[in-house]
């Protein structure tokens, strides 16, 4: 049997303890606080892998998006050469829930979509 194509789907690594080379090139990394205070601001920094990702006219990261739970909050699109695919944006959380999940997905034009999830908690 061959190996399932990048751009089937999500990619997710098999191992999360044990990533590939290419996972570790491309798996978003969420850093925001653990807890956060329902109806006030927060930082969420999101960086294409753990190992920096090239961005060349021939392979780039085209964009990421941020998710809270299923809700779409903001897409970010990057340019090849001149852009660096690491972002910063401000989040507020408020609502009845005691938690949330920060929901990243991203686009490589020659690895297809990858996507990680941080879990959050909002206290009153």
């Amino acid at each position: 049997m061959s190996e399932k194509s990048l751009f089937c789907g999500m990619n997710k690594p098999a191992d999360p303890g044990s990533l590939t080379e290419t996972e570790k090139k491309h798996m978003p990394v969420i850093d925001c606080p653990d807890t956060v205070k329902s109806g006030e601001p927060f930082k969420v920094t999101i960086k294409v892998g753990e190992i920096p990702h090239v961005m060349q006219e021939a392979h780039s990261i085209q964009w990421i998006e941020v998710f809270t739970g299923e809700n779409f909050r903001v897409r970010i699109d990057l340019t090849p050469v001149s852009t660096l695919p690491q972002v910063t944006i401000t989040l507020v959380n408020s609502g009845p829930h005691p938690t949330s999940v920060i929901r990243v997905v991203e686009r490589c034009n020659l690895h297809g979509q990858w996507e990680a999830v941080k879990q959050i908690t909002i206290n009153e």
